[in-house]
């Protein structure tokens, strides 16, 4: 193949990478507003089922489950959540030499917590009366698992594998437990988080669609060869952009 031959497949390529995460991007994002749009249009009153569940988890009393919800409400939120954790994990992704790959985890990250700001402010939805931690204003959406659905995405962006999909969707199943445990949230906030926080991550690794895609070339070719043969510039011909 010669070299244009080549450059004009990486871009199509990275074309076709881009809007397989671009469009279903754009769909979750949507589906979130909608979501938020209904709840608004209704006086924000809570669904059937969020006032079901509710009451549910109200007549469910767990010390096992109130600590395991108030540990979930430090690791999902506040310093530890939104900075020390996504901080360590950045630092992660540049020791594995993924400087894009931490950069778009970053980038996902702050994009996300943007969203579902001005979600909260857009619809502002009152919270359950029987709140018993301290929380910002608005209920919808969930920061909380917003955040783990970004970095739910984002692991299976970076490592499309079985396991990311199953320990991702744990993660978030159980940080909407732990929401609506603490009565922070009605049930469909936790839907509208999860919405916000998957789309912004796809919306995000479309735009890093391009860089994402050399790094994991770079990554493939120093398994294959080594790290002194990948990183010789007589074979980055076959990563060039």
């Amino acid at each position: 193949m010669t070299a244009d031959a080549e450059r004009a497949s990486d871009a199509a390529a990275r074309r076709a990478s881009a809007r397989r995460l671009l469009v279903p991007g754009l769909v979750l994002v949507a589906l979130s507003c909608v979501l938020g749009a209904w709840i608004l249009a209704r006086g924000n009153d809570p669904f059937v089922v969020d006032a079901w569940w509710n009451d549910l988890l109200t007549a469910w009393v767990s010390p096992v489950a109130l600590g395991f919800s108030r540990f979930m409400n430090a690791a999902g939120g506040g310093l530890l959540g939104v900075l020390v954790l996504p901080l360590a994990l950045a630092a992660l992704l540049l020791l594995l030499r993924r400087p894009w790959a931490a950069a778009y985890f970053v980038v996902a990250e702050i994009g996300s917590a943007a969203g579902v700001q001005a979600l909260k402010h857009l619809f502002g939805r009152a919270r359950p009366e029987n709140i018993i931690v301290i929380s910002d204003f608005g209920s919808f959406p969930s920061g909380h698992v917003a955040n783990a659905a970004t970095i739910a995405t984002v692991a299976f962006v970076l490592f499309p594998r079985v396991w990311t999909v199953v320990a991702g969707a744990a993660w978030v199943v159980l940080m909407a437990f732990s929401r609506t445990y603490l009565h922070a949230h009605w049930l469909s906030d936790t839907l509208g988080g999860a919405l916000i926080g998957c789309g912004a991550a796809l919306l995000v690794a479309a735009a890093f669609s391009g860089p994402l895609l050399r790094e994991h070339r770079a990554v493939v070719a120093r398994r294959v060869l080594g790290p002194s043969t990948s990183d010789d510039p007589s074979r980055r011909r076959t990563e060039a952009p």
